[in-house]
């Protein structure tokens, strides 16, 4: 059990968990509904976006026994009749997650690139964060509730009595996805690659 990786794990997830939810919060004020902005979602303070069990507890817990990484942020709650273009306006919202995600993880690559030999440590950091906040995007693409992709659905306008029925084993389904199909190896893999084509482009552009 290694409580410093532990720490470092949570402290990561922290960092890749707060520019996810503001986005959703950003774009959902941007499109017209106030209520992330009622509820001191539209900010980059941490604590606005954190779960304490599901941020920090699980996380921390996970990463000290297994050496993985369970956890989710707070969600940002949105009214779909405030939202510009309705069910179109709530997969926008839901997209804004993980692209921001992939944007914070190339700030993050360009950080490792610029400090991989005067500051190894950070550069080291930034890579495991970047790789993370990549994972995170692809992860969170997945079409099963309560995943940002699971969105897809309501706007190709699935009933909502089959998409509550989904989201009621949603986490069951996620599970048994990752033990009994290849999806898990595909979203590492995936990671993994768009990871390594920000850094390929990277020490282009640096």
């Amino acid at each position: 059990m290694n409580f410093e990786r532990a720490l470092i794990d949570v402290a990561v997830l922290w960092m890749i968990t707060t520019p996810h939810e503001f986005a959703h919060a950003w774009v959902a004020t941007k499109l017209g509904d106030d209520t992330p902005e009622l509820e001191g979602r539209v900010t980059l303070q941490p604590l606005a976006h954190i779960d304490w069990i599901g941020t920090t507890l699980l996380p921390f817990i996970s990463s000290l026994l297994t050496g993985g990484l369970i956890g989710w942020g707070k969600p940002v709650n949105t009214t779909i009749s405030k939202l510009r273009w309705g069910l179109n306006g709530l997969l926008l919202v839901a997209l804004a997650g993980p692209i921001m995600n992939l944007l914070f993880a190339f700030a993050l690559v360009i950080l490792a690139t610029l400090t991989r030999t005067a500051f190894v440590d950070l550069s080291d950091f930034a890579t495991m964060a970047a790789q993370l906040s990549v994972y995170l995007a692809v992860f969170n693409l997945v079409p099963v509730p309560p995943l940002d992709g699971s969105k897809m659905l309501i706007a190709l306008r699935v009933p909502y009595f089959i998409y509550n029925e989904i989201a009621r084993f949603g986490f069951v389904l996620l599970l048994l996805a990752y033990q009994f199909t290849p999806i898990g190896t595909w979203i590492n893999n995936t990671s993994l690659r768009i990871t390594y084509e920000m850094f390929q482009l990277t020490r282009v552009l640096v």
